[in-house]
């Protein structure tokens, strides 16, 4: 906009009209400026050409505006501009909702943000901090955007301890040890089966140790929280029971004591990722850090523990990947029993305003 400073009339842009003049105004001005020829004795203050005269009706009365085509500006003498009709500053009514409507349209707005943002969060990126990417050399991946604990994880917590006391003190005589309290499949009865629970405890070494603890820290404290002491203490119970199952079925007449709690931290680590499909983990691939939703992550290890399957079957690899399927597959039965019978409380019981309440994957 030019403002004349002698007689204050002003030069304003075609732009700043369309923001402040309803349309069919500045739509019927500019047609008539296309198409009269009337020359006016005005110059266009910028690019000193004579401007256009264009009549244009106001409030049932004629005015007569200066306009430049070039430079898309029309003049107004004193007050003219403020003739024009404006458009309406005020904003429609809106109908008042109740709190209960109010609140859920806050959720969805907020549901809506974190969709978009867990979107740009997937893919390549960097991590927090530099100790992740050593997690990530050892093959560790690091937890993500995690639900907030609330109590505080005992079982975990005592499980982690008794793990990693029982093996350091097995350390001496480790041989010895695993031979008398290991798993071994043609002899599970011995000691009246409780090697089934020995063999948990015993790890073959500190790298073995420290890998099986750091999944039980990091996944285990959310599950603790979500399902209870109790039944969190049931998941790890059957889920290492299957496990065990499973790889004396795949091997009945062995006599190679198999040992470690990775059935059991599998079972929770299926159940993690079930139960929080939203949450994410860091993890190096090809020497670059990415983000993955833990969805991603359970179906990336499942394939992995399938091939190492096979190759346990084919007597090609000492670790076993059966025991790990089994103890993943109470967990997925745990998953969907559990966020089931969830489901069916929320409906009966709950209101959907209730932002506290935990609702299922996918609900």
């Amino acid at each position: 906009m030019w403002v004349c400073p002698s007689c204050d009339g002003r030069a304003v842009s075609l732009e700043v009209i369309r923001k402040v003049v309803p349309q069919s105004v500045v739509k019927e001005l500019w047609q008539r400026t296309l198409y009269e020829e009337i020359t006016s004795k005005a110059r266009c203050p910028v690019c000193t050409r004579r401007m256009s005269v264009v009549t244009l009706s106001v409030q049932e009365k004629k005015k007569y505006l200066d306009v430049c085509q070039r430079c898309r500006f029309i003049w107004f003498d004193p007050h003219e501009f403020e003739e024009l009709p404006l458009i309406s500053s005020e904003k429609p009514p809106r109908e008042d909702l109740p709190l209960e409507g109010r609140e859920a349209l806050a959720l969805a707005r907020l549901e809506a943000l974190k969709e978009r943002q867990e979107l740009r969060e997937i893919g390549p990126g960097a991590p927090d901090h530099w100790w992740e990417v050593i997690l990530g050399y050892f093959g560790m991946p690091v937890e993500y955007n995690a639900r907030n604990i609330r109590n505080t994880p005992v079982i975990t917590w005592t499980l982690s301890v008794l793990i990693l006391i029982v093996t350091i003190a097995s350390l001496y005589n480790l041989e010895a040890v695993v031979k008398n309290w290991g798993l071994i499949p043609d002899q599970f009865t011995r000691h009246f089966g409780l090697t089934f629970i020995s063999s948990f405890f015993l790890h073959a070494g500190l790298i073995h140790l420290m890998g099986n603890l750091y999944f039980l820290m990091i996944f285990g404290d959310n599950v603790e929280d979500v399902l209870g002491k109790q039944l969190y203490v049931l998941l790890i119970m059957f889920s290492a029971l299957a496990g065990d199952l499973a790889h004396i079925l795949s091997e009945p007449g062995a006599a190679t004591p198999v040992i470690g709690a990775s059935g059991g931290i599998s079972g929770v680590l299926a159940y993690y990722c079930l139960r929080f499909p939203r949450a994410k983990v860091g993890v190096l691939w090809w020497l670059r850090w990415i983000r993955i939703p833990v969805g991603w992550m359970l179906g990336l290890w499942t394939l992995g523990q399938i091939i190492g399957a096979l190759r346990q079957i084919s007597g090609f690899e000492s670790v076993s990947a059966l025991a790990h399927l089994g103890g993943a597959a109470v967990g997925v039965l745990f998953g969907w029993g559990t966020t089931h019978g969830q489901s069916k409380r929320v409906v009966g019981s709950e209101t959907a305003m209730n932002p506290d309440v935990q609702r299922p994957p996918g609900g």
